[in-house]
Parts: structure tokens; sequence; C-alpha cells
């Protein structure tokens, strides 16, 4: 049986209810924190998904209700339902929003998990979900997959496919993630950062770095420069080899055992390191790093272990704010640049993290940092949305690029690798030749005095 949004009034039998499928009773959405919400609308101003669709239940006021009457055995959980709960980006806007502050990132990472496990997906988007969760959180194998991505551009395919806008036509998610695919170097098959780096000055911490996945592969120089920027400023950096997925990706779209696991195996590669913090400069990655302790609450070797864990992690900009920084900055540029700053969803949100990042920026001599409108609303890649719900994330990226270009801004600072491509992406759309680089690679020029090119 199936009940959409406008079918209200037909209200189930008792066989009917009895037939239901719903969720299972392990860690169902909680009803204490569903009735926090007293449906007042604040959060739906701020949700991107609303502001696209404009339906009710593609709020988070709406997909509230829907996890109360699936819990309450009144709707099914079915294609219906969890069209809704998968429209959502994650980005928790809502919850900065919210004024009776309802805990709806635990109902909506509950109700992911839920969703992956009780709703049979068709085979097409099984193949989708299977290819990115068997990739993207294993370097490694990413990095191989990658080498006929790279014959792709070399030879001039992508040029030609993208020319001819086929792939939209035969898969909206294919064309996305071509979309998406920034200009593959052989930089993309190096790693050559040591397992420890000695600080460049007095030593002040020892610290961990986690490299990402993403990251290490499509962003390394934002990962060279971290690491140059900690031991200029006096930390001992460690990077064990043995780290792999931070589990954001697997723990943002409910794969369950998955991201279990790769918690597991990245508290067991800094177990022994003796590091002061852990540091991250992915916003996506740092969110859920910090998320360890819920994620393995029910896990009895690994509870406390987790624990430990999410006490040392900081975020880069977080880290550097809060132990100063020694190092001396110069200009980056002859003459005043102006700058925009774009605050990743699960930096500002999900880790309260939004004056640092500009603190920052602005030691840096000769910036002038501006604010765009809409600050705040997500731009549409929210870890793998973009890949698997293109339309939304189209109209999302275009509107975020908008607002950045209307600041006049001449380079813009992201510091989440999956916004720097979706924003990259919609600068190409819109034909601007605008730079997107991550502060702490404006940290690094400033603190080497060497200037933009």
């Amino acid at each position: 049986m199936q009940i959409s949004d406008n079918s209200t009034n037909n209200i189930p039998t008792t066989a009917e209810i009895k037939n239901l499928k719903g969720f299972d009773t392990n860690h169902p959405p909680e009803p204490k924190l569903i009735d926090s919400c007293v449906h007042c609308g604040f959060c739906l101003s701020t949700c991107p998904s609303y502001r696209v669709l404009g339906t009710e239940m593609d709020s988070p006021r709406g997909r509230i209700y829907l996890m109360d009457a699936i819990n309450e055995g009144e709707i099914a959980l079915n294609e219906a339902s969890a069209q809704h709960f998968d429209s959502c980006l994650g980005c928790l806007a809502c919850v900065t929003t919210c004024p009776s502050g309802v805990e709806y990132d635990k109902l909506i990472s509950a109700t992911r998990h839920q969703v992956e496990r009780n709703y049979p997906r068709s085979w097409i988007d099984r193949f989708f979900r299977g290819l990115i969760f068997s990739l993207f959180p294993y370097p490694n194998l990413l990095r191989i997959f990658l080498i006929p991505l790279f014959i792709y551009q070399k030879l001039g395919l992508q040029k030609l496919v993208r020319a001819t806008g086929i792939l939209k036509l035969i898969s909206p998610r294919l064309a996305a993630m071509d979309g998406i695919l920034p200009e593959i170097t052989l930089k993309f098959f190096q790693n050559n950062l040591p397992t420890i780096i000695p600080p460049q000055t007095e030593k002040r911490y020892r610290v961990g770095v986690i490299l990402g996945c993403v990251q290490r592969l499509f962003f390394s120089p934002v990962n060279e420069a971290t690491v140059r920027v900690l031991t200029a400023n006096g930390c001992e950096v460690v990077i064990p080899k043995s780290q792999g997925c931070c589990a954001a990706l697997p723990e943002h779209q409910g794969q369950t055992e998955q991201a279990k696991a790769l918690a597991r195996q990245m508290i067991d590669s800094f177990a022994d390191t003796n590091v002061d913090y852990i540091i991250i400069n992915a916003a996506g990655c740092g969110h859920t790093l910090k998320e360890y302790g819920h994620i393995l609450e029910n896990d009895p070797e690994y509870r406390e272990k987790a624990n430990d864990f999410v006490k040392k992690v900081r975020d880069a900009q977080e880290f550097l704010i809060q132990v100063g920084l020694t190092a001396e900055l110069s200009p980056i540029t002859d003459k005043t640049l102006t700058m925009v700053y774009q605050d990743a969803c699960h930096l500002l949100h999900g880790q309260k993290i939004s004056v640092q990042p500009r603190q920052l920026l602005n030691k840096i001599p000769n910036i002038k940092l501006k604010e765009p409108l809409d600050a705040a609303l997500c731009c549409g890649s929210a870890g793998v949305y973009n890949m698997l719900q293109p339309e939304v994330a189209e109209e999302l990226g275009q509107m975020k690029v908008e607002n950045l270009l209307n600041t006049g801004a001449e380079l813009i600072a992201s510091p989440n690798p999956g916004c720097a491509l979706q924003i990259s992406k919609h600068l190409k759309a819109q034909g601007k030749d605008i730079a997107v680089m991550h502060p702490m690679e404006l940290l690094d020029y400033a603190i080497r005095g060497e200037k933009l090119k």
C-alpha cells in the first residue's frame, strides 16, 4: 500500500497497517526527538531541497511527519516515502535555524540507515550506489579507477561526450559524475608525504593528519599545504599509512556496517601515534570524525576508543585559531585581493565553525574578504548528493555560484573538496575563470612569501 502526500484522508484499515513495511527495531528515529518538533516552519526557508522542490514533504518538517507516521505504522517505507528522505542533502541548516532545538541530524541519520536496510531500491539505484560506495571510500582502488578516466580525458573523449550531451540522455547521474570530474594529472597517482614530518621551528605539538579519500587524490596540494602550514607553526606531523576513509560518505548515506568498519580502521591507525591532536582539512570528513562516538556507541570494544579519538579531532582552521599562528604571513598579491569565503555546510552547521576561517584569512595582508548572500545555503554537493540527485544539485550549484560571483570576488576560498568540485563546475558552466582554493593553500602561500599566479 502507498499513501502519497495528497492522500491524507485515506485512512488504512487494521489489516492494511499490519502489512505495511516500516522501520525495524534497530534504532528507528526516536519518538522523543520527533515530538520535539512543534512544526513552526522556521526550517522551510533554510532548507535547500524545499527551496528547489517546494513540497512540504521535502522539508525537515515534512520528513519528520513521515518519520512519525512510519513509526506509528500509518504509512509504509516505500518509494513514495523514501524519495523524500533521499531528497535531503543532510546540510543541517535546519538544525542551526530551529528555535526548538530539534535534533534533525540524529533523526535523518537514523532514518537513512533504516531506509538502506528496509527499502528495496531499483537495480539502477543499487548499481550507482554500489559503484560509489565500492570506490570512493577506498583511495587505492579509486586511484586505479582513475587510469581509464585519465586516458578518457587525454584522448579527447570527454570533450566529445560533453559536446554531444549523450551522457545526459543515457543517464543524468553519469552526466553528473562526468560533470564534476576535474582534469586528471599524473600528480593524482603520486603520494609524496612521508609518515613523519618534523616541525620547521621549535616543536609545540605532535599532530596527526588525515588525508581523506577524494582529498588525497583530487586535492593532494591541499594536503601538502596543510602539512607545511602545520610544520611552519611548530607541529610535528604524523601521517599513518594505514589510515583509510573517515566513513563520511557511507555514514551519510546509511551504509551502517561499512561506516563502522572504516571508523574502526581510522581509530586503529592512530592508536599508537601519541599525537596531541588529529587534524582534518575537509569539512564533511571532520563532521563525521567528530561523530565516531555516536557511530560506535554500541560497540563495546571501540566505544571508549571512539570517544577518546573524538576529543583529539580538530578542523585545521579550528586548530590554528585555538593554538595561535607563530609563522609570519606575507602578502600573496601585490595589490588588494577581493576574496569570498564559502561556508561548507558540515563546517558551518555540523561543527559550528564559521568565524575561525575568516579570522585566518583576514590575517593575510592585502586581503579584502566579502560576504555572499545566502551564505548558509548548500551548494548542492553534499557528499555524493550531486551524483545521486543531480537535478536538485544542479539548481543549487547555480544559485551558490551566482551569489559568490555577485560579491565581485576575484578568488573563492572553500574548505571542502566536494564543494570545490561543485563550485568549479558551475563557474566553468558560466564561463568564469575564477580560482577556487582551500584556506590552507592561501595560508601556505602567505607563510612561504609566494605570490598567487
